[in-house]
């Protein structure tokens, strides 16, 4: 029944708010997100009230009703956190980076920053960019909050390039750079390995009198641990003493990565100690990093000492430090203690990860026992870990080596299948296995199975195969495989032109060589400094005839002007 003519709804419906008598018909009210958001209007002097009407209806609340809410309480900041977690909830059931819902945030000052946060802390980090580029075309900056939030999304995501930008347009905006803002760019310069970068990033920090904190000397040092500048890592560390910023664990266990990363383990031992010395305790990273390095360097007996003394002091073994034990062990022939350290795992219920199970498949397919390695396999997969690439290359590597060719196909198969590509090495055992029996002919029956089980050959798979075969001396296979290549319509590139030439020339076939580089040149190829180094570096103790080889290719003006 409509209401009465000359009766304001919205004004009677906001004085049953009031009351609190409106919940009868809550559900009718929240069913009209016009009439809802009307009431809504008539609140915007009672904030708490607005908020508190909103979250007794019924769910899902209606879009423009939750905009009006959010309008109604952007004004107050003891109602931010409220609006802000609605921002949030809004955004993981409506697309507000779109075209379409956008511009209702950005009228408003408050709301594109809490969009973008929110964006920023929910792993959409394409939405927040675009949210960005809008509110600096209307003119608008975040808060240095909000761009510390944006730029931590960006460097998770690896989107360094984008995260650069980011942090020079928010320069350009006026926002005010801070240390939390600078710390999420030197993560940045983390993730990206670009310590040129960090390091203008720091100058620029003293210049402003943005001071640094102990999260900005970790982030550096890392970064030049990871880049393997160990002595501009310990020259930070310096720099953190110096201005009376103290280390802590995350510190000293970066340093002493890094030199056991460079095989400095009496280093790394003494920066244990100095550790210890200044009141740290060392914790189960610590020893699991010293663990590794004694291990890498070969002195297994002083890394079981080692976990000896971790567990001593309560803190028991990881996967981690198992792992790297085992490794060494496994190197060192030693299955014995090997089968005893995974005894008692088992027994601790340490749950056996990647690197303990591709360590027993190589191990196992080193040594040829590839049903051993097939038994790790199962067990990996009944545990709930997903082979990755390591683990199929071993596998095939080892079932290439005990020459059970039908084995490695189907394992070759299956980590296509699983979304892995292919790089030149799996191709070589394959070619290379084939070979040793005789039946060189049948890689060339690769690509066709592949097409059978609906995995189509690309690029990659014939150009691996003719580098190999080429390598192999194999010039009437290689070329085969060259026109099974153009006839499913794949085009060759220039690695593969090249690589079969220089093969021709080494047969002696001339004619067939020049044929080859002739139609590189009709096709306008050229080579890069990356086909150089590769081809330099395959044939290198055949000087004299890659020499030959380049002049020719020079003549024919196939030779890239940067290399």
């Amino acid at each position: 029944m409509p209401p009465p003519a000359g009766v304001d709804v919205p004004r009677a419906l906001c004085a049953t708010v009031v009351k609190f008598s409106f919940h009868p018909h809550a559900h009718l009210l929240a069913a009209d997100a016009s009439l809802l958001a009307a009431v809504l209007g008539r609140l915007s002097s009672l904030p708490s009230v607005a908020l508190a009407f909103f979250r007794s209806l019924p769910p899902p609340h209606p879009l423009d009703a939750s905009l009006a809410l959010l309008r109604l309480l952007a004004p107050y900041p003891r109602h931010h956190p409220a609006a802000r977690s609605l921002v949030r909830d809004l955004s993981l059931r409506h697309p507000l980076s779109s075209p379409l819902l956008l511009p209702s945030f950005l009228a408003e000052p408050h709301l594109p920053s809490w969009l973008l946060h929110a964006l920023s802390h929910t792993a959409r980090p394409h939405d927040a960019v675009r949210v960005f580029n809008q509110m600096r075309a209307r003119g608008l900056a975040p808060d240095a909050h909000t761009c510390t939030a944006l730029l931590t999304a960006l460097a998770r995501a690896r989107m360094t390039a984008t995260a650069r930008k980011v942090f020079d347009d928010m320069a350009r905006a006026g926002v005010i750079i801070n240390t939390h803002v600078c710390n999420a760019m030197l993560h940045v310069c983390l993730k990206a390995g670009d310590a040129t970068c960090a390091e203008a990033l720091m100058t620029r920090m003293d210049a402003a009198g943005v001071p640094l904190d102990r999260f900005s000397f970790n982030t550096t040092i890392a970064l030049y641990v990871r880049k393997g500048m160990q002595y501009e890592a310990m020259c930070v560390r310096e720099r953190m003493r110096s201005e009376g910023v103290e280390a802590d664990t995350v510190t000293w266990n970066t340093v002493i990565h890094g030199m056991c990363k460079d095989g400095r383990v009496k280093e790394a031992a003494q920066l244990h100690r100095d550790m210890v010395a200044e009141g740290l305790k060392p914790d189960i990273v610590t020893y699991t990093t010293l663990v590794d390095g004694y291990c890498r360097a070969g002195d297994v007996g002083e890394a079981v000492r080692l976990r000896g003394e971790m567990e001593a002091k309560g803190m028991l073994s990881s996967v981690a430090t198992y792992n790297a034990i085992t490794r060494k062990l496994y190197d060192d022939g030693k299955m014995k203690e090997v089968n005893g350290l995974l005894n008692e795992m088992d027994e601790r219920k340490v749950q056996a990860d990647h690197v303990t199970c591709n360590t027993l498949i190589n191990s196992y397919s080193k040594k040829g026992d590839m049903v051993s390695a097939c038994k790790v396999k199962r067990r990996m997969v009944e545990s709930g870990l997903k082979l990755d690439q390591f683990t199929y290359k071993a596998l095939i590597h080892g079932f290439c080596k005990g020459k059970q060719l039908g084995e490695a196909k189907e394992a070759l198969f299956e980590m296509m299948g699983a979304g892995f590509s292919l790089n030149y090495s799996v191709f070589s055992w394959l070619v290379d296995a084939f070979h040793k029996k005789n039946n060189a002919d049948a890689v060339l029956l690769i690509p066709d199975e592949l097409v059978q089980r609906g995995l189509p050959p690309d690029k990659s798979v014939y150009r691996s195969l003719i580098r190999r075969l080429c390598k192999k001396g194999l010039i009437d296979l290689a070329q085969k495989a060259l026109h099974q290549m153009k006839g499913k319509g794949l085009e060759a590139d220039c690695l593969v032109y090249a690589t079969l030439a220089y093969a021709q020339l080494a047969a002696g076939k001339l004619a067939a060589a020049w044929d080859t580089l002739n139609e590189m040149a009709k096709k306008q190829m050229s080579v890069t400094p990356q086909i150089y180094n590769r081809m330099c570096t395959s044939y290198g103790d055949e000087k004299e005839t890659l020499n030959i080889f380049w002049v020719h290719a020079i003549e024919r003006g196939l030779i890239g002007k940067n290399v």
